[in-house]
């Protein structure tokens, strides 16, 4: 079963003030179709938290199963000790589609989707779901991968922590469509449209 095929929970993301869109609202979504699109898509978060008075932000591999997020990291590790403390994270993916280019400095943008998590990690000790978890991500890169490959040995698993963060409180946003003009600019011999992000 695809990751995108297994949403557990039929409501939608829990919105709090640290995580209600305030600027361009109408942009935003608290919907979890969008959201668990964009994690099965890129499968790489940037986990922040804030460790002795200043902030932390680290690139990682993350993927989901079911309504949880899961993440690894090497077992006894800086990062698995910060994640292992229980500590609040901020948990962001986005991507840029294409740029959108006006006839104006000021108005060009982007086609973008982007969403921000907040949550707390809890380590897997379960074998079962240590298993169903890298099973998860392995097959979503290459079907049926995983009853092919070699299961992880007991070296292996004592090398990782795995962690599960449950996907409950966070907002999806996104923007998509051409330049927006202002009426003066129109007859500027400029081009204008929309240019696919590299």
């Amino acid at each position: 079963m695809a990751p995108s095929d297994s949403i557990v929970s039929s409501g939608p993301l829990t919105c709090c003030p640290r995580s209600k869109i305030k600027r361009a609202a109408k942009r935003a979504s608290y919907e979890r179709a969008p959201a668990y699109a964009l994690i099965d898509r890129l499968k790489t978060a940037h986990v922040a938290f804030v460790e002795e008075g200043e902030p932390r932000i680290i690139p990682i591999t993350a993927w989901r199963m079911g309504d949880n997020l899961y993440l690894h990291t090497l077992n006894g590790g800086r990062l698995a000790q910060r994640l292992n403390s229980g500590i609040q994270l901020c948990l962001s993916f986005a991507v840029t589609e294409e740029w959108v280019m006006s006839k104006s400095a000021f108005n060009h943008s982007a086609n973008y989707q982007s969403l921000v998590l907040f949550g707390k990690a809890t380590k897997v000790i379960d074998e079962a779901e240590f298993d169903a978890a890298f099973r998860t991500i392995i097959d979503d890169l290459e079907p049926d991968r995983w009853d092919q490959v070699r299961a992880p040995n007991v070296k292996e698993r004592k090398a990782t922590a795995l962690f599960r963060v449950p996907i409950e409180e966070g907002a999806f946003k996104s923007r998509a469509g051409g330049p927006v003009e202002e009426p003066e600019d129109l007859e500027l011999p400029v081009w204008h449209g929309n240019l696919k992000a590299e």
